[in-house]
């Protein structure tokens, strides 16, 4: 996979298929693995730009600089740098947060958005909000990333069948430097667009899972609020549907990719 300096970080990505390009965001902890199952599928039709965030995977750390802003600007530079002047991007959880932000920052890049069980607006998601910054900054100061990590992968693949992906993403979430992870959470709990939500054009699919921690209640409302945006909801699914559901996702963002 190749390496590329961007805003003094060495980030790792894959380059991958022809075609229009598709940027790929993965979740917080985790890395470009998010994507085991769309690669395949979506590199037939696409070029994807995979990235490791910063301070995950094989990319670098920073540790004075953490934040959706930050991520952006290394996405940004990142396809300034392979000369991409135009991209759809899918954004899982804090990948779908940069992807909001992209919009709001630098709009002339995107084409069209994908966002995957995330939201526009983490600083002000209410008691849900509230309760996940506390519940998992004491779950990491108390008991460690390696627990946290496992705990966090148990609420996402808990079926038995699931036990591969369980496994695969506590290994992965807890290779994590612990106190980036914990600065990059927090970071994310402080973003929000609050109203710049509303300005922004591009035709936008918003895709849910009706057992997510995130309601659907609550993507349906501010996908109201969007100017262009559409809703797909994903049945016996939780967080991870890029993983959990990735058959019945694939199909959902082709269908929105090549016929919207």
């Amino acid at each position: 996979m190749p390496k590329i300096m961007v805003n003094s970080l060495e980030i790792n990505y894959e380059d991958i298929g022809l075609g229009e390009t598709l940027v790929l965001l993965h979740g917080l902890g985790s890395t470009i693995k998010d994507w085991d199952f769309q690669i395949p599928v979506l590199s037939e039709k696409f070029r994807l730009i995979i990235p490791d965030f910063r301070g995950h995977g094989k990319s670098g750390i920073n540790n004075d600089d953490f934040g959706v802003e930050f991520l952006t600007e290394d996405i940004f530079q990142l396809l300034q740098k392979l000369e991409i002047e135009k991209a759809s991007f899918v954004g899982f959880s804090m990948g779908g947060a940069v992807s909001f932000q992209m919009a709001v920052s630098h709009p002339e890049i995107v084409d069209k958005l994908i966002i995957v069980n995330s939201g526009p607006d983490f600083d002000n998601m209410g008691k849900m909000g509230t309760e996940l910054l506390k519940s998992r900054t004491a779950f990491l100061k108390t008991k460690g990333l390696q627990e946290l990590a496992k705990e966090i992968s148990k609420n996402m693949f808990p079926e038995p069948h699931q036990q591969k992906l369980r496994l695969e993403f506590e290994e992965r979430c807890g290779k994590n430097n612990s106190e980036v992870y914990y600065k990059t959470f927090v970071t994310l709990m402080e973003w929000g667009l609050g109203d710049k939500l509303e300005t922004i054009p591009h035709k936008t699919l918003v895709v849910g899972s009706d057992m997510d921690y995130m309601p659907v209640s609550y993507k349906e409302e501010y996908a109201s609020r969007m100017q262009n945006a559409s809703l797909a909801i994903v049945s016996n699914s939780r967080h991870g549907v890029v993983m959990d559901q990735h058959e019945v996702f694939n199909k959902i963002i082709l269908n929105f990719l090549e016929n919207e």
